[in-house]
């Protein structure tokens, strides 16, 4: 990566960490889950308002290192009117992303691409999936009906 496109890259991170979007409170609550990173440190809590099979609003709550907190706001900032499809394969394409292999990025989704830097850093792709897993554990128990608030991982996840 040349250093100007590093540079632009780091400042799309800093700017989620300082001012991470999805921080309000949502109105309905339909899906909750949270996530932690064990190695890191870093903790998420994240509520989804569902309607029409579309992420109405999102509330992200990470508390941890400027990785997880930007990948976390990237992913309320994105989100946001998608359908559940659309965000399961956003969040594919992001795990094979930081896994180094091919990704179909959607085409409004620019500063996800600030996050392939940290594929450099194996120790720290975790911090960058934390709330793309968390976001997938909470549909995942909202499609099977189990509401759980039972916290995930990215220890049992690939990273």
């Amino acid at each position: 990566m040349s250093g100007s496109l590093d540079d632009m890259y780091r400042e799309i991170i800093l700017d989620h960490y300082r001012s991470p979007r999805g921080k309000k409170p949502i109105g309905r609550i339909d899906i909750t889950s949270a996530g932690s990173n064990p190695s890191c440190g870093d903790e998420l809590e994240l509520e989804l308002e569902i309607e029409d099979e579309k992420v109405k609003d999102v509330h992200v709550d990470c508390r941890g290192c400027a990785i997880s907190v930007a990948s976390g706001s990237m992913l309320a900032e994105l989100v946001k009117g998608k359908t559940i499809d659309e965000v399961k394969k956003t969040a594919e394409a992001v795990h094979k992303m930081l896994k180094g292999e091919d990704s179909d990025l959607p085409e409004d989704s620019e500063d996800l691409e600030a996050l392939q830097g940290v594929r450099n850093f194996p120790v720290r792709v975790k911090c960058a999936l934390l709330a793309w897993v968390t976001f997938i554990q909470g549909i995942k128990n909202w499609e099977e009906g189990t509401i759980s608030n039972k916290s995930t991982s990215t220890e049992d996840s690939e990273g």
